[in-house]
């Protein structure tokens, strides 16, 4: 019941909420395509672990980050009514940028300049940044568009966002080694399963009547004239919003040599940009952007530095040599 309803994401990168708010001027996030998992050994360096100074094996996963270009400014204003987009600059986008909105008749990058913070209640501004798939080598050129929350105070974020208006922001101007970051992505779709799949519920005896792949008697669960919406019942599974928090980022590399596997990763290919390579699991398939922000309740128990990486596995994926 953590998660509920169970139902489609609609779309398919995440939705975020709310921005973390930091001393420092720069954004809040970043964003990646998953290429998949390997596996590398490390110094441990936790304070309180059986195996600290031993080198240990751990599972990362692999984010292609090619840079995000800046392509608008969004100058947000509070009144009586709530918080409300005041004013909006853009600035000219990629040539593929016309696949996911309509593309701006006028660069207005020059308004940026014009605004003054002291004439009303203005409270936040944000930048609208796109993706660049057509840098990565899966094919895929239709690229994503959402809002960066930037840290600072507001004069901060102003100067910010007109030096990096129409630019391009890399991962390593945003995120260091050894950070704890929060990953919000959209699960593998699984489609419509049943309840034993989609909730574990136990199979029934052979001899039960009507159905041995669904909940046994429900007793009270039935007592309002309707079956309860808490029991288990088929519907869709997976392709649904997640957060998976206080991920380590233990490696930031501009050359992807040092991780491409012999013969490219399965279901991807080869990485031509930037990675990064979070320890453990992450949610969705392999090509799908997932967005990356500094953590909001990192952990006390990891280390502020990444562990020393002496090996990472790059052996075939699909069994060539």
């Amino acid at each position: 019941m953590s998660v509920w309803p169970r139902k489609r994401a609609r779309r398919m990168h995440a939705r975020i909420r709310s921005w973390l708010s930091i001393k420092d001027a720069k954004p809040v996030g970043f964003a990646g395509y998953k290429v998949g998992m390997t596996h590398l050994i490390a110094t441990d360096n936790r304070q309180f672990s059986k195996t600290k100074g031993q080198n240990v094996f751990m599972p990362v996963t692999i984010l292609e980050c090619p840079p995000l270009r800046v392509i608008g400014v969004h100058v947000y204003q509070q009144d009586a009514y709530g918080v409300h987009l005041s004013s909006s600059v853009v600035a000219p986008g990629s040539k593929f940028l016309s696949r996911s909105i309509p593309a701006p008749k006028k660069d207005t990058s020059g308004n940026l300049a014009n605004l003054n913070l002291n004439t009303g209640n203005y409270i936040k501004i944000r930048l609208v940044v796109q993706t660049q798939p057509d840098l990565v080598g899966f094919g895929k050129k239709k690229p994503e568009v959402f809002e960066l929350g930037l840290g600072g105070n507001l004069n901060d974020q102003l100067n910010f966002a007109k030096q990096h208006l129409g630019k391009e922001l890399t991962v390593n101007q945003i995120f260091s080694e050894g950070q704890q970051l929060d990953v919000h992505a959209i699960t593998k779709g699984k489609g419509f399963q049943g309840p034993v799949k989609r909730f574990g519920v136990t199979l029934r005896s052979h001899k039960s009547e009507k159905t041995k792949r669904g909940p046994a008697a429900m007793g009270g669960w039935r007592g309002q004239g309707h079956t309860h919406y808490r029991i288990a019942k088929a519907g869709q599974m997976g392709y649904h919003q997640r957060l998976d928090m206080n991920k380590v980022l233990l490696r930031i590399d501009a050359n992807p040599q040092n991780i491409n596997a012999k013969g490219g990763f399965k279901h991807y290919g080869v990485v031509k940009n930037p990675y990064v390579l979070l320890k453990g699991s992450l949610p969705g398939p392999a090509k799908r952007l997932i967005k990356l922000t500094i953590a909001g309740r990192p952990a006390k128990n990891i280390p502020a530095q990444a562990p020393a990486i002496s090996y990472v596995s790059t052996t075939s994926h699909q069994g060539k040599t």
